[in-house]
């Protein structure tokens, strides 16, 4: 099966800093992969070189555009939006919502990376139609992911998991066919994190997603991870299925502890 995406001995040197050294992952369709490590173990390095924000020292990341039967391509280099115009698209470690605007106004703004109109069709009026299906998109993502009852609130109105789940529902509004996560359920409660969880498997389904995840949560990564990476200091020391890791010494020791709460 052709993977989606792939990293072949990506590695960050900030001055004589190794961030990430030699990472090779691949994800495959409609996987749910997560990367789990301590903090600075490179985790959050990993996606900003996937998603263009940093440029790797060496390696190269390869991406395929449509995802399910498309042909990878070489974007390492490639700027953060080209990217995400491609059909990657990610969420923060820290929630990065457009405060002063609307739930529902959130998710349009998601949309405008694909506005096609210029000066010329604004004048014509092909600009309107965009329009009108960015709103009726918008209204369509809401009632999928079960915002709808909050639409016309403040963000910032919301409770945490709401805000969370805005966020990836901002997300989806570029139309990807990757999705990274980058700790969602941090500062969540139990109850909300299960909701997550659930949340995370539906979306993936409903949207024909592959999903890439950083999380310190181990019941979620547990749960539904198909497979698991495990970085220490950026260096790969563990990869395979949860159980495999579950029952992987080194990570036992250096991660998990023997309480899948850490």
């Amino acid at each position: 099966m052709q993977p989606v995406l792939r990293t072949e001995h990506v590695t960050m040197r900030f001055g004589g800093v190794m961030a990430v050294g030699d990472l090779n992952i691949e994800l495959f369709p409609h996987e749910i992969v997560a990367i789990i490590g301590p903090n600075g173990a490179g985790k959050t390095t990993a996606f900003n070189l996937i998603t263009g924000v940093y440029v790797p020292t060496e390696g190269k990341v390869f991406f395929a555009p449509g995802g399910e039967g498309g042909k990878l391509v070489d974007i390492t280099g490639k700027k953060a939006d080209a990217i995400t115009r491609m059909g990657m698209a990610r969420t923060f470690q820290n929630i990065r919502l457009f405060k002063s605007q609307t739930v529902y106004e959130n998710i349009l703004i998601g949309q405008h990376l694909h506005v096609k109109a210029g000066l010329f069709a604004s004048v014509s009026g092909i600009a309107r139609k965009e329009e009108q299906e960015m709103r009726r998109r918008a209204d369509e993502l809401l009632e999928l992911l079960g915002l709808s009852r909050v639409r016309d609130e403040l963000c910032t109105s919301l409770p945490y998991g709401l805000q969370r789940r805005l966020e990836i529902a901002r997300a989806l509004a570029t139309n990807p066919t990757l999705l990274l996560l980058d700790e969602p359920a941090a500062g969540m409660n139990p109850q909300e994190t299960v909701e997550l969880t659930a949340f995370i498997h539906d979306v993936k389904e409903q949207f024909n997603l592959t999903v890439l995840m950083i999380e310190h949560h181990m019941d979620l990564v547990m749960d539904i991870s198909d497979r698991i990476y495990v970085l220490d200091f950026g260096q790969t020391i563990a990869a395979g299925t949860p159980a495999e890791i579950q029952n992987n010494d080194r990570v036992i020791e250096a991660y998990l502890g023997g309480n899948t709460d850490a």
